[in-house]
């Protein structure tokens, strides 16, 4: 549900200011995801009334994403990580390490100690990660927090196991695909300004807008999970609501009531002459009950 919530209002916010809307699939990681779940993902955002100009599956431009690697590697930008994830979470507990932030142990070793430490790794089966040279400070805008600004995380960029990082793959892939306005969720905001850090390094077009949506929460106050209940649209259907139902639910919890359609919705957030369609929703965190949810009700 939270997904379709955001998916809807990334589709208003592109359609009300004349923009292309840019579907992708965000499939780099084979072990978490399949070009099945992707095709379900698909048929369900049609179901809702949402239509694209653009598809792309991520998992299809691996040349792209590791040409942009060979960029920072060539820029001195990236350094090799040994640690395990103990380690790092041992090390980041130091109190002048930002929470949850890299606490830089790799940063600075000799040559010979990342020799020795390459070894060691190869000796158990592993192989380094490759980390982004962090430590910057970069400033983005969004719509609702307004100007946002943070210091830039050694983020992984390539894992031990040669799996490229999500951080690298949709910097690289926004800036292919052409995308200037970025709707997600509100849980991405903090992440925001090490992206177009990124950007900046592979001299990649600067994302214009970044609009960070409220999350949907479960009965917890958690953000919504698969353990809450019924949280896809299948499941809603399956358990007698209709899709304009589901619209009309999503609709409700931005304060717009009776509609009953994607194209409803986009014509009320739209309807204000030099307003921002997403404007006023900044704060509306929703709270969704899966239990509460059928046509009985």
């Amino acid at each position: 549900m939270g997904n379709l919530r955001t998916a809807l209002l990334a589709w208003v916010g592109a359609r009300g200011t004349g923009r292309r809307f840019v579907m992708r699939v965000e499939d780099i990681d084979a072990a978490r995801s399949s070009h099945a779940s992707g095709e379900r993902q698909l048929e369900d955002l049609a179901a809702l009334g949402l239509d694209w100009d653009e598809l792309y599956w991520q998992s299809e431009a691996p040349t792209r994403h590791q040409q942009a690697l060979e960029r920072l590697l060539a820029g001195g930008h990236v350094f090799e990580c040994y640690c395990s994830r103990r380690e790092i979470r041992e090390a980041a507990s130091a109190p002048h390490v930002p929470p949850g932030f890299y606490p830089g142990t790799c940063l600075h070793l000799t040559e010979g100690e990342r020799q020795t430490a390459r070894e060691r790794l190869a000796a158990a089966g592993r192989a380094p990660a490759l980390r982004l040279r962090g430590g910057e400070t970069w400033r983005v805008h969004d719509l609702y927090a307004g100007d946002v600004e943070g210091t830039v995380d050694h983020l992984v960029l390539r894992r031990g196991d040669g799996q490229l990082a999500y951080n690298l793959v949709c910097v690289v892939d926004d800036g292919d695909e052409g995308v200037d306005q970025v709707v997600r969720g509100a849980d991405l905001l903090s992440a925001a300004p090490a992206q177009a850090y990124l950007a900046h390094l592979l001299g990649l077009p600067k994302v214009v807008e970044y609009a960070h949506v409220p999350l949907v929460l479960g009965p917890s106050g958690a953000r919504l999970a698969k353990r809450d209940g019924a949280v896809t649209l299948r499941q809603l259907r399956e358990g007698g609501m209709s899709v304009g139902d589901v619209v009309g639910m999503i609709a409700a919890s931005l304060g717009f009531e009776g509609v009953d359609s994607a194209s409803g919705l986009l014509e009320e957030m739209a309807a204000s002459p030099g307003k921002h369609p997403l404007a006023g929703i900044g704060e509306r965190e929703w709270t969704f009950h899966p239990h509460q949810c059928s046509q009985a009700d």
